[in-house]
């Protein structure tokens, strides 16, 4: 695990002495020392390559990405201003909307046309900006509704508990070794609507882990979550990171994206605008032009503090006497 990183929680996923040790920060700013700091990277070993992806809504484009990759084992934030089209993206690579054109693949494999099921199945789960718990089913069982290839759902299997009571009774103890790493195992039994908001991202969390994915796309994970619960949801990010799976998050909380993220890609107006480490793209004035306003980390000294005062002193004084006219 990264040395550098707090709240480390010990990893629940399997590992073999073929597999590949999961990369640390420090290795990734090794793998990403000789990419291009400009948007289309290049990447050493992309886990996601879209191309010529686009999606319209009547005469407003969304999306319009030339060329985008993930790299593979690596947190990548996805930023930029409401309306830049990142929802829209992460839906179309998702198989939750399809594009007007464009081609993606996810491993290699092309998923033009591959349904949102089939994907998760691949490999490649997310979360929502608005949480999608089970309301009406308890934590646990919410839990267990998120493993994957269960016998038991299988029309002609379920009315035979033999066939599944096994595969069951192992979801059901992995749901509770995960319930116990995100601080849930004491509301087992609660329905989830009666969870906090930030428990519902908890849970949206550990659910999507119970399929082992490979990569883990966040759409704005911090969105609506007390400042309690923010320390833990940051810790249990880096943790996946820590066991070898690719993250590839949405989030509007800097403090964040500086904290966790190893590779940076910045949207606007559908368009992918930069890409490089946190630092860079955060001084980027493409950037700060499209998102970070242009007086980003910028002093004001007492004189344009006296300049700003006066222009909206002359702005207000024109519009009242344009209304005595």
């Amino acid at each position: 695990m990264a040395a550098d990183d707090d709240n480390q929680v010990p990893s629940l996923r399997k590992s073999t002495d073929e597999s590949p040790a999961a990369p640390t920060r420090a290795n990734l700013r090794e793998v990403f020392k000789d990419v291009e700091h400009e948007p289309g990277a290049k990447k050493p070993d992309p886990i996601v390559v879209a191309s010529g992806v686009r999606r319209t809504f009547g005469g407003l484009t969304a999306v319009d990405v030339k060329h985008v990759e993930i790299q593979r084992g690596a947190i990548t934030a996805l930023i930029g201003p409401n309306g830049a089209g990142k929802t829209t993206f992460f839906n179309l690579l998702t198989g939750f909307d399809r594009p007007d054109e464009g081609k993606w693949s996810f491993k290699g494999q092309n998923l033009a046309g591959v349904p949102a099921a089939k994907v998760a199945r691949m490999g490649m789960v997310r979360t929502f900006q608005l949480t999608k718990v089970l309301s009406r089913l308890t934590v646990i069982e919410n839990m267990r509704v998120g493993a994957g290839k269960q016998v038991g759902e299988k029309i002609w299997a379920a009315m035979f508990s033999f066939l599944w009571r096994d595969q069951e009774a192992k979801n059901t103890e992995r749901a509770d070794d995960l319930l116990r790493r995100f601080l849930l195992h004491e509301k087992r039994e609660d329905f989830a609507g009666s969870l906090s908001g930030g428990q519902r991202k908890l849970l949206e969390m550990a659910r999507a882990l119970m399929a082992d994915p490979e990569l883990v796309m966040l759409d704005e994970p911090m969105a609506g979550v007390n400042p309690a619960l923010k320390q833990s949801l940051l810790g249990h990010v880096k943790s996946l990171r820590d066991e070898g799976r690719s993250v590839l998050f949405v989030e509007h909380d800097m403090d964040m994206v500086r904290d966790i993220s190893d590779w940076v890609i910045v949207m606007a107006q559908g368009q992918v605008i930069a890409e490089g480490p946190p630092d860079t793209v955060m001084s980027d004035q493409r950037v700060i032009d499209a998102y970070l306003g242009a007086h980003h980390d910028q002093e004001l000294t007492f004189e344009a503090e006296e300049r700003i005062m006066a222009e909206a002193e002359a702005e207000l004084a024109a519009e009242h006497e344009e209304e005595a006219r």
